[in-house]
């Protein structure tokens, strides 16, 4: 059950928020909403007006304001309540000003939702993100982890919500494990063709060796939702939202990501050559990875996206989406055989 109704704002909250957001004592303010794309169980809307200060200024504002429902994901229970923990903790810290995440205003949280009120980001995102920004992108993830890998900051002990080290590949077994994939992919009636089957296949056949070379990389903190919606681009630096998947992860999670997580889907090999030079580049700066001769990020990619893909394709609501699913898988294929 839902404790406020989200067609108002408690003009309470709405000052306290705006008051910290602007540093100024708020006399009075009239707000709009307007619904933002939100998860599936999130409900985000942007809140513009006008405020009106102590000293008399008369001011536009913008902010964000996010209702998260509780929910339950496989192998991961306390994601809905996620980010209201990392708000409220010192998480905020471990950023820099060239990568960071959004500020947060108010936060609150009750037996069965949260609710945030965090800045509004402005940049380039989604499909509008360039080549160059995707290298660059990548570079500042990799100087972002690879800093906190070599400086273990207290915050990041002190943070006991985290998503666990084995989330990616609990995910992985439970897809495998999945007859309706599993078994379409060997079907003889499979609409995917036979050569994208056999790259899926060859992953399960061999997954015990790539989760050994998998487990052998970095421990890092992963975003574990690293993809072009969730990136805002600005004057070279980056700011990312929706942090409720975040935690402990495999060096090159979130680039697996952000190659093949719905992108340009013509340009996927060129992330792919752009984006992990750069994203060593950048983790290097701050600790030696030269013996990491395989970054295992093909197999990453396979391992988080493949049978999803094949979920997608046997699922599609158009052709059209059938299409885009096929192709990426294609494109992964071309990656592998460059």
């Amino acid at each position: 059950m839902n404790n406020h109704d989200e067609r108002f704002v408690k003009n309470e909250i709405l000052e306290l928020v705006l008051s910290k957001m602007l540093d100024k004592t708020i006399i009075r303010a009239d707000y709009q909403l307007k619904e933002l794309q939100g998860g599936t169980v999130g409900n985000v809307k942007l809140v513009t007006g006008m405020v009106e200060t102590s000293d008399g200024e008369s001011l536009p504002y913008k902010v964000v304001w996010k209702t998260q429902e509780k929910f339950e994901r496989y192998g991961d229970p306390d994601a809905w309540r996620r980010e209201y923990d990392l708000y409220a903790s010192d998480f905020k810290k471990v950023f820099s000003d060239s990568f960071r995440s959004p500020e947060c205003y108010h936060a609150e949280v009750n037996e069965d939702e949260i609710q945030l009120w965090v800045e509004y980001i402005d940049g380039v995102s989604g499909l509008s993100l360039t080549l160059e920004m995707y290298e660059h992108i990548a570079l500042e993830l990799g100087r972002f982890q690879g800093k906190l890998y070599t400086e273990r900051p207290n915050v990041l002990k002190s943070l006991s919500n985290l998503s666990k080290v084995e989330y990616m590949k609990n995910y992985y077994l439970r897809y495998r494990s999945w007859d309706v994939v599993y078994d379409y992919i060997r079907s003889g009636d499979c609409e995917i063709p036979k050569h994208l089957c056999k790259m899926l296949i060859d992953i399960d056949n061999h997954a015990d060796e790539i989760f050994s070379r998998i487990e052998k990389l970095p421990i890092v903190l992963c975003h574990r939702d690293f993809w072009v919606a969730n990136i805002f681009y600005s004057d070279s630096k980056v700011a990312l939202i929706d942090w409720d998947t975040a935690g402990w992860g495999y060096m090159g999670e979130d680039i697996a990501s952000l190659i093949a997580d719905e992108p340009n889907i013509c340009h996927m090999v060129e992330y792919y050559q752009k984006c992990i030079p750069a994203y060593y580049r950048g983790f290097s700066e701050n600790t030696d990875v030269s013996h990491i001769s395989d970054p295992c990020i093909y197999e990453l990619i396979l391992v988080m996206f493949g049978y999803r893909f094949v979920e997608w394709i046997k699922f599609a609501e158009s052709p059209e989406d059938k299409l885009k699913h096929l192709n990426t898988l294609q494109k992964i294929y071309e990656i592998k055989n460059m």
